[in-house]
C-alpha cells in the first residue's frame, strides 16, 4: 500500500482489478474514497454493498459498518475522472478535507425517513480510485447484480394527467422522469387531452402493444387511477356479474363481447403491474398503498419493482331510473363506492371544477346544510366468520340489526401493512372468480337491510387520506377479498356531523353510533325506492337506480410495498 500525495492510500497490487479477500460470501473487495466520507474498505457480496472506515479496520470494538442492498438500489453511473472531496470536517459539517481528482462511480439507492418510514428519499454514493479498470469492474459488477432483480420493470407505459389536483401533473412526471431513465427503465410518456382520454388509450390498445410493457403508471389522482383500471378491465376480465337486486339472489352469467381483444391477455395478470404517482385531490390509493401521498416515493418504488395485490369491486348498474329497461353496465372501483351524502357531493362538486381541490369542502358543506336522506333496500352477503360473530345460541334474523352492526369475528383491529399477513393468506384464489361463496353454500346467506339512509358506503380498502388518518375503516385491507358496507341510517343533522369529524380524528370511532350499521362482505346489491340514484364511484360519477357489487381479491398488481407501520 502506497500513500499518495494526497495523502490517501493506493493500492497498486492488482493494478487491473480488485481484489477479493472480503470473505467466502465476498465477490469484490478494494478500497476507495466515498465522497465527502473519507477512504473505505468495500466489499460486494450477493446481498449488497457494505464498507467501513479504513482507519476503523484495525479497531476490533469498531464494527461500524454501512450496508445497503441490492434490493434498495435502483441504480449504478460511471461518472468519469472527476473530483471527489474529503471527510467533512468540523462539529456544524461545512468544512471539507482534502480532495483528489479520480476516476468515479455512483450508486442511487433509496433510504426510509427516520421520522415518517413511509417516505423514501434517494441517496446517492459516489466513489473515487485512481484505476479506472477497477472503477469499471466494479460498474459492471454492480449493474450485473441489479440484472438479477427479475420483478423491476424495464418497459412502462405512463399516463400524465397535465390538469390533476392542482394542475401540476405534467411538472410532477418531469422532476421524475430522471429516477426512470436513470434506473434504465423506458417508458412512453402519453399526456391526455381530455376527459376519458387514459380511458380510451387502455381500451384501444391491443393485448400485442400491451404485453410488450411491464405495467402502466397513472400521473394524477384516483379519479384518474380510475379511469385507467376500467380501460384495462371492461374488455380484459372474464366473470359472472353479481346478483340482479330485481332477481332471485344468484350470479347472472355475463355475456362475452366478440369484439374483445385477444384473450391471452387478461386479468388476474401475475405480470401487468399498474403505478400511481399521486398528483389529485386526495390520492387516497397512492396513501393506501405506499403509506405516503409523496410522488417521490411512488416513483421510487415503481422502478424498484415493488409489488402489492389489489382489490377490485365489480359494480354493475342494471337500471339508470325506474323506468329503464335493465340492462347491465359495469365499473370497476378500486377504493370506494358511495350513495347517498357521498354522491350528492361529488354531482354538486362537478358544478364548481374551477375552484380545484377546494370544490370537494364547499360542496360538501351546502351537502351537508342541505342534509337529505333516502329510501333504499340493500341485500348483503353474511359470510361464515361474521356468523361466528353472533352468540351461537341467538339465531339472527333475516333484516339486519344492531347485532350485525360489529365487525366480523376475522377483524382483528390490525391495518394494513407492508407484507400484510391478512392479504398474504391464501384464502378463495381470485384467479378462479370472485371471492364470495356460491349462494346455496352452507357458509352464507344473504341478509337484509331497508330504511331510510343519508348514506351508503362500500370501503374496498381503508380509504386513508389527509383528512380522514385512518380511513373510513382503520382494519379494511389491500387485499382480503372483502369491502366494508357502511349504512349511515336517518338521523339529527349534530349526530351525522359527530359521525363525519370522528372520521377526522386519528383513533376515532365513526362507526360507534347506533344509527351507523357495518358488514364486512363480498357482495351486496341496492334498490333505490326513490326517482333516481347518485353514486361516488373512486372519485366518478354514476348514476344508478338499481346496482349490485362484488370484490374480486387481488385482481390486479401495484408498484407499492404496502405501508409501514
Amino acid at each position: 500500500m502506497e500513500i499518495t500525495e494526497d495523502g490517501y492510500s493506493r493500492d497498486d497490487s492488482h493494478p487491473t482489478a480488485p481484489f477479493n479477500d472480503g470473505g467466502e460470501d465476498s465477490f469484490l473487495s478494494s478500497n476507495f474514497l466515498l465522497d465527502t466520507v473519507g477512504e473505505i474498505f468495500l466489499t460486494q457480496n450477493s446481498d449488497g454493498l457494505s464498507w467501513q472506515l479504513v482507519e476503523s479496520l484495525n479497531d476490533e470494538k469498531d464494527e461500524r459498518w454501512t450496508e445497503i442492498k441490492f434490493s434498495d438500489v435502483y441504480a449504478v453511473e460511471f461518472l468519469g475522472w472527476g473530483l471527489v472531496h474529503g471527510p467533512v470536517l468540523g462539529a456544524r459539517e461545512c468544512i471539507l478535507g482534502h480532495s483528489a481528482q479520480m476516476y468515479r462511480f455512483t450508486v442511487h439507492a433509496v433510504q426510509s425517513s427516520k421520522n415518517l418510514p413511509s417516505l423514501w428519499t434517494p441517496s446517492v454514493y459516489t466513489f473515487g480510485h485512481n484505476n479506472l479498470e477497477i472503477c469499471k469492474t466494479w460498474v459492471n459488477q454492480i449493474s450485473a447484480s441489479l440484472d438479477m432483480e427479475s420483478n423491476r420493470p424495464k418497459n412502462l407505459l405512463v399516463l400524465v394527467h397535465p390538469r390533476s389536483g392542482k394542475g401540476n401533473g405534467l411538472g410532477i412526471w418531469e422532476e421524475l422522469a430522471p429516477i426512470f431513465y436513470r434506473a434504465k427503465v423506458k417508458t412512453k410518456v402519453i399526456v391526455t387531452q381530455r376527459a376519458g382520454h387514459a380511458r380510451d388509450v387502455m381500451t384501444s390498445i391491443t393485448n400485442r402493444e400491451l404485453s410488450f410493457y411491464d405495467g402502466v403508471v397513472a400521473v394524477g389522482g384516483d379519479g384518474f387511477f380510475n379511469e385507467i383500471l376500467n380501460g384495462l378491465l371492461l374488455s380484459r376480465h372474464k366473470a359472472s356479474y353479481p346478483p340482479d337486486p330485481g332477481d332471485s339472489i344468484h350470479p347472472v352469467e355475463m355475456e362475452l363481447n366478440s369484439t374483445i381483444h385477444n384473450p391471452e391477455f387478461s386479468f388476474p395478470n401475475k405480470q401487468f403491474r399498474i403505478g400511481i404517482i399521486p398528483a389529485g385531490s386526495t390520492d387516497t390509493i397512492a396513501i393506501c398503498t405506499t403509506g405516503a401521498r409523496d410522488p417521490l416515493t411512488s416513483a421510487l418504488q415503481i422502478v424498484l419493482g415493488k409489488r402489492v395485490n389489489l382489490d377490485v369491486a365489480q359494480i354493475v348498474r342494471w337500471k339508470m331510473t325506474p323506468a329503464s329497461i335493465s340492462e347491465p353496465c359495469v365499473r370497476y372501483a378500486a377504493s370506494f363506492a358511495g350513495y347517498g351524502f357521498y354522491g350528492d357531493v361529488i354531482r354538486e362538486s362537478e358544478k364548481y371544477r374551477w375552484m380545484g381541490p377546494k370544490r370537494y369542502d364547499y360542496a360538501g358543506t351546502k351537502v351537508f346544510l342541505q342534509l337529505r336522506s333516502y329510501e333504499a333496500e340493500l341485500n348483503y352477503l353474511e359470510v361464515e366468520s361474521e356468523k361466528e360473530n353472533s352468540s351461537p345460541e341467538e339465531e339472527p334474523p333475516e333484516t339486519s340489526t344492531k347485532a350485525f352492526r360489529c365487525l366480523p369475528a376475522n377483524s382483528d383491529g390490525v391495518s394494513c401493512r407492508a407484507n400484510c399477513g391478512v392479504c398474504n393468506t391464501k384464502g378463495v384464489d381470485a384467479l378462479v372468480g370472485p371471492s364470495f361463496p356460491l349462494p346455496n353454500s352452507k357458509a352464507s346467506r344473504w341478509l337484509t337491510s331497508k330504511g331510510r339512509f343519508i348514506s351508503v358506503g362500500a370501503a374496498v380498502i381503508s380509504c386513508r387520506n389527509e383528512r380522514a388518518p385512518d380511513g373510513l375503516v382503520a382494519d379494511a385491507h389491500l387485499s382480503d377479498g372483502f369491502m366494508h358496507l357502511i349504512l349511515i341510517k336517518d338521523c339529527p343533522h349534530p349526530h351525522y356531523l359527530w359521525h363525519l369529524i370522528q372520521l377526522t380524528k386519528r383513533g376515532g370511532n365513526p362507526l360507534d353510533f347506533e344509527f351507523v350499521e357495518h358488514h364486512k362482505t363480498p357482495a351486496f346489491t341496492f334498490t333505490s325506492f326513490g326517482e333516481e340514484g347518485v353514486w361516488n364511484v373512486d372519485g366518478e360519477l354514476f348514476l344508478a337506480h338499481r346496482l349490485s357489487a362484488q370484490v374480486f381479491r387481488g385482481l390486479v398488481s401495484l408498484f407499492a410495498g404496502g405501508p409501514v407501520a
